[in-house]
Parts: C-alpha cells; structure tokens; sequence
C-alpha cells in the first residue's frame, strides 16, 4: 500500500504496525541499497501518518479539555 490515497486510509495501529515491520526489515539487514531506501521512504511516510493521527487525538483531547473547563466556570457563578 504506497501513495497518497493509501496513507490517508490507513488508520494508526496500521500504520504503526507497518512501520514495526519496516524498521523490523531494515535492522535484520539482507536487503539491497535500492530496498533500504524504498523501506526508509516508506517508514517516513508511516511515521507522519502516525504523527497526523496522534495529532488529531491531542487536539480532540485538548478541545474535549477546554470544553470541560469552560462548563465547570460557567456553573459557579450560579
């Protein structure tokens, strides 16, 4: 699964897993140059499909946050 459309389906633990299987290729070795580089490329491309669905969390997380807070200062002045 390469390219744009597949990375933007993929969601974290695919990613992820993909990503332990890429860095798990490239530490066992065996493989040519041309290869290691395709896996870098392709674990850099995981890395940031991780890195954009641990994002979103974090702003979720934060805005689920902020409303919590928001709520809890607007009851006390009644």
């Amino acid at each position: 699964m390469t390219g744009k459309v597949a990375e933007e389906t993929l969601g974290y633990e695919q990613a992820r897993d993909e990503l332990i299987e890429v860095v798990r290729r490239l530490e066992a070795g065996g493989t040519t140059l041309e290869e290691s580089l395709a896996l870098w490329e392709r674990g850099e491309e995981l890395a940031k499909v991780c890195r954009r669905w641990l994002e979103g969390a974090r702003a979720r997380l934060d805005a689920a946050l902020a409303e919590e807070n928001s709520e809890d200062g607007d009851g006390d002045g009644e």
